[in-house]
């Protein structure tokens, strides 16, 4: 790494921060309500909508090149999408607009995802974490504070909002118990809400609920961004979550509710998390690397095993395991966050093999 591009980078991680130090204005924004255009180089790109109220900071945007062979592109089918997280049952792979809440989807294989819940419908004005479960598909609501759940078949089952208070709120990601319960992070809240899966499987009603508060965090930094991504343990007793901010890792036990911190390097802008056996791929936002890390036997500590990218990587903020195969986003968060010119017009996921 070059001591030019190590200098962007901390770049790009102050500017981020300063994001989330915004917390006060997140709860009410609205978007321009037509687009501009910005230069490109030689070309121009429509500008997408954005987060009203984030601190703009100039960012020169930087791409890590190490190369990556058999890489392959799925583009979206929209303009302005913000892919910020991913999913995949046995038929489709979703992603998700945090920008205006569209949910987009396409055949596992299939080189392109269709919008299939528009944005803004149910109230869904933005998306965040997705997680199938089952015959059901489940989005996280950012900054909006609410969560739904719906049918694979796009019929909402119920909705939900965090509970009334006076902080800001990111309902950013969730994971799918043994038992079928769902558990959800809120990056601004030291909060893990838990719902159960007798609701999640309850017919589809469009009941609206308020998210219940099943565990209290530690460590959570006031004004940052901490937990976020969330996946459930080997041996599926307890949750692995990960911290945006200070990048520990944190085992908590479902039936006792202790939480430990993972004796493993910290992985500062950890974001998505997926897991296949032992194994955990966290996708690094700011870095723009996918790290792979070894849990041991108890879930007690983890070895960082490699960290990687590819050509294109974006701001990668969610991941999947599919097949054999790792599915990123590319999420251009850089310019939903604070106004920076789109690096591309087509916003794309990526295909990468597991290893």
């Amino acid at each position: 790494m070059s001591t030019r591009t190590t200098s962007r980078r901390a770049i790009r991680r102050r500017a981020l921060v300063t994001f989330t130090t915004m917390s006060a204005a997140l709860a009410a924004f609205t978007f321009p309500a037509s687009a501009t255009t910005v230069a490109a180089g030689t070309t121009t790109v429509d500008q997408c909508p954005y987060l009203d109220n984030a601190a703009h900071t100039a960012v020169t945007h930087t791409v890590a090149t190490a190369a990556h062979t058999h890489a392959r592109t799925i583009t979206i089918d929209d303009t302005c999408a913000y892919p910020e997280s991913i999913a995949a049952d046995n038929d489709y792979i979703y992603t998700g607009n945090i920008s205006n809440g569209t949910i987009y989807r396409g055949r596992i294989g299939a080189k392109t995802l269709e919008p299939f819940l528009p944005g803004g419908q149910d109230g869904r004005a933005q998306a965040t974490g997705i997680k199938t479960t089952g015959d059901r598909l489940l989005v996280a609501g950012a900054f909006k504070g609410n969560f739904f759940v719906y049918t694979k078949t796009g019929k909402l089952v119920s909705s939900y909002s965090v509970p009334t208070s006076t902080e800001p709120t990111l309902v950013n990601d969730e994971a799918v118990a043994a038992n079928g319960d769902v558990y959800i992070t809120d990056s601004f809240r030291a909060v893990v809400y838990r719902i159960p899966a007798a609701e999640v499987h309850a017919s589809a009603t469009g009941v609206h609920r308020t998210l219940q508060v099943a565990y209290r965090l530690p460590d959570y930094v006031p004004g940052e961004s901490n937990g976020n991504g969330i996946v459930t343990s080997p041996d599926g007793k307890s949750l692995i979550i990960g911290y945006w901010y200070s990048g520990a890792l944190y085992r908590l036990t479902l039936a006792t509710g202790e939480i430990r911190k993972v004796d493993v390097p910290p992985l500062h802008s950890a974001d998505g998390i997926a897991r296949r056996g032992n194994t955990l791929y966290i996708a690094r936002s700011v870095d723009n690397t996918i790290a792979t890390v070894r849990l041991s036997g108890d879930g007690t500590c983890g070895t960082v095993v490699s960290e990687r990218t590819y050509p294109g990587a974006d701001t990668t903020t969610g991941i999947a395991v599919v097949g054999n195969r790792l599915v990123v986003t590319n999420s251009q968060m850089d310019t939903f966050l604070y106004h920076d010119p789109l690096t591309r017009s087509v916003f794309t996921l990526a295909s990468l093999p597991v290893s």
